[in-house]
């Protein structure tokens, strides 16, 4: 599994309301919740996204309520992958159960830039910054966080 994209890079504590704002949260549609992602934070972002496109940001991404609709929005909005120095541990885990790649590594996360192009080997956990040459090394998922990202979800793994 790989992930190859432009960064859009935000700071410390993005939380769930900002990545996707509650007055939007009465819709099941993941693309309208696509429509309004990061909107609050980023008023260009979903004109700016491109299919594979990775978020980085620093310190406890995803902190706030515990909503499922904040990891759907991201990925439903295209983006392949996130990256931060730390994760709120439910956003954490609401992500791998709909099948979001998410990766923390402190150091990538400081010093990549918005707008960077980045390469991600989830096999492997390496990150490679296109733009500026330089690798990182976050944890690689272990086999069965893999499963559950191939697959398209908790819920997929295991009907399939």
């Amino acid at each position: 599994m790989n992930a190859h994209g432009f960064i859009h890079k935000y700071g410390d504590n993005v939380d769930t309301d900002v990545i996707i704002p509650a007055r939007y949260l009465n819709t099941a549609s993941h693309a309208e919740l696509a429509s309004h992602c990061m909107e609050d934070i980023d008023k260009d972002f979903v004109k700016n996204v491109k299919q594979g496109d990775i978020i980085v940001a620093n310190k406890n991404f995803g902190c706030g309520s515990s909503r499922e609709h904040a990891p759907i929005a991201i990925q439903a909005s295209g983006v392949s992958c996130v990256i931060a120095s730390t994760f709120a541990r439910i956003f954490y885990r609401n992500s791998i159960n709909i099948g979001l790649p998410i990766l923390e590594c402190d150091e990538a996360a400081k010093e990549i830039q918005n707008g960077d192009e980045v390469k991600v080997d989830f096999d492997t956990g390496v990150i490679q910054n296109m733009t500026s040459g330089k690798s990182y090394q976050a944890q690689p998922f272990p086999p069965f966080i893999q499963n559950i990202i191939e697959k398209g979800g908790l819920l997929n793994s295991i009907a399939k």
